[in-house]
């Protein structure tokens, strides 16, 4: 079978150009947003430039892998515990219950056919673009930033958990993989103590040490294997393959907490591989692959486009009530319900899967994904203003 180049230099190009036009222009945009419109430009749909062949589709599923496993990297465990932990637990049950009650309407309404898949998807929270939206805003360290940032954690872990558990395309009841989920949960907690102990030898160290910045790369090697072997694991055990490429990143970040600074880049070397090579490919292939033509097409069909807005809105900024006694006034209040609201990543990867397993119309995840697409633009927008403003006008009652 001969394979072609041309669709794979095309992404590359569009991977290239998204992320220069907003250098160029200062829109205040973030580059997923515009890879997944341009790759809809730039696919079937659009000008028919490129579509997602073999090649294309490998990229595109290593960018998969790589952004969930760059979202476990960002997810602190330490956060998981105390007064925090309770209330944003809390406020994520009290999430779910509203979107299981939304998609259960959703559901008398015709528009969606799994109640179930819409509420884990509506639930969720990008964690990898709020957490940057708060370190730009220097407020990561603040009791503000750290319970919105928990509160995204579980809002990216939870959701991905279930997702896996109810909707693997694999065979079997809930009960068998609750038992397969924990027996993985026991593998990860092993591997972690192994390499733990690992980090003990000293002659291992130093040969880490000495091939890390080499062309050896070896750290970089490790992660990825790492990665390919959760992935390769979870799918074995029937539960979804994104879900072994998060625990691997979450398992690097609870055993690479390099307190002596003796491998300061790897975690840029990490990101400089997923966002700088294969994410892109995955976003540019979603935007590729959306039945825009459908979406346009039908009235019906475009109005569902603020309807799953409004439920995301609802779902993951009315609980953010619960904050109070983190924030200072009623700006912070409000941004962390809008941050919270901030949606996209999953609600692709998810809204794929449904796809794949009949339970979303092709329409429906099209609109499901121009609703994250509105969300990932203006809700931080706004929130950031928000923040902004004088403190002295927005004082909590």
């Amino acid at each position: 079978m001969e394979l072609s180049f041309t669709p794979l230099a095309v992404v590359a190009a569009v991977a290239f150009a998204a992320p220069l036009a907003l250098g160029l222009t200062g829109l205040r945009l973030p580059a997923i947003v515009l890879e997944i419109l341009l790759g809809v430009v730039v696919g079937p749909q659009g000008l028919g430039w490129a579509r997602v062949d073999e090649p294309v589709e490998v990229m595109s599923l290593l960018g998969l892998a790589f952004l969930l496993l760059l979202a476990g990297l960002e997810v602190d465990l330490a956060a998981f515990r105390g007064r925090v932990a309770r209330v944003t637990g809390l406020a994520y049950l009290v999430s779910f219950g509203i979107a299981l009650a939304v998609g259960l309407g959703l559901r008398s309404a015709d528009l969606v056919r799994s109640p179930l898949l819409v509420a884990i998807m509506l639930s969720a929270t990008g964690l990898g673009i709020v957490l940057p939206i708060l370190k730009d805003a220097g407020e990561t360290t603040t009791p503000f930033g750290q319970i919105v940032v928990a509160g995204a954690s579980i809002a990216e872990v939870v959701p991905i958990v279930l997702l896996s558990l109810f909707f693997s395309g694999e065979s079997g009841g809930v009960g068998a993989k609750l038992v397969l989920l924990a027996g993985f949960a026991l593998f990860a907690v092993g591997v972690a103590y192994a390499l733990l102990g690992l980090q003990h030898s000293l002659r291992l160290s130093a040969a880490l040490r000495a091939l890390q910045d080499t062309t050896a790369e070896i750290r970089v090697r490790a992660a990825f294997l790492l990665l390919a072997v959760f992935a390769a694991l979870a799918s074995k055990l029937g539960l979804e393959a994104i879900l072994g490429a998060f625990l691997a990143g979450a398992t690097l970040r609870l055993v690479d907490r390099d307190a002596t600074m003796t491998h300061p880049l790897f975690h840029r070397k990490l990101e400089a591989a997923g966002f700088g090579i294969f994410v892109p490919f995955f976003f540019v292939a979603t935007g590729m692959r959306l039945d825009v033509d459908t979406l346009l097409g039908s009235t019906s069909a475009l109005m569902r486009v603020p309807v799953f807005l409004l439920a995301l809105l609802l779902i993951r900024a009315l609980p953010a009530l619960l904050y109070r006694p983190f924030v200072q006034n009623r700006a912070q209040l409000l941004a962390a319900g809008l941050l919270q609201a901030t949606s996209l990543s999953l609600l692709v990867v998810a809204g794929r899967i449904g796809v794949d397993l009949g339970l979303i119309r092709p329409a429906n995840y099209t609109a499901l994904v121009a609703a994250g697409l509105i969300s990932v633009v203006a809700f931080p927008l706004a929130a950031l203003t928000l923040l902004r403003e004088p403190q002295h006008t927005t004082a909590a009652a």
